[in-house]
């Protein structure tokens, strides 16, 4: 499974990455998890299989998800603060959306 994170920049995203790759490890699910910055994204999208979006993001939430359904890709919103993401709830999140078994 492939999962994106985003944030605005990109910063706070490569620590939920972390974590989430970290959740995946620990539980033997391979995963690819990366982090954009909404910039990056419509080229990051080309072969997800889930977005994850940052909780501060709420208000540009509508547009993130028109790129992410023209490229197919379900969406989530993160739970809670992305930089104090739980790895785990956050696979989960993404183990769900996508359908994918854990």
């Amino acid at each position: 499974m492939r999962i994106v994170v985003v944030c605005g920049a990109g910063a706070s995203s490569t620590f939920a990455a972390l974590r989430i790759r970290r959740a995946a490890e620990a539980r033997g699910i391979d995963v690819e998890v990366r982090a954009a910055g909404e910039q990056t994204l419509a080229a990051e999208l080309a072969d997800a299989d889930a977005l994850l979006v940052g909780t501060h993001l709420g208000e540009r939430l509508g547009g993130l998800e028109q790129q992410a359904a023209a490229a197919s890709v379900p969406v989530a919103v993160l739970p809670g603060e992305t930089r104090a993401l739980d790895g785990d709830a956050a696979l989960d999140l993404a183990i769900a959306i996508t359908g994918a078994r854990s």
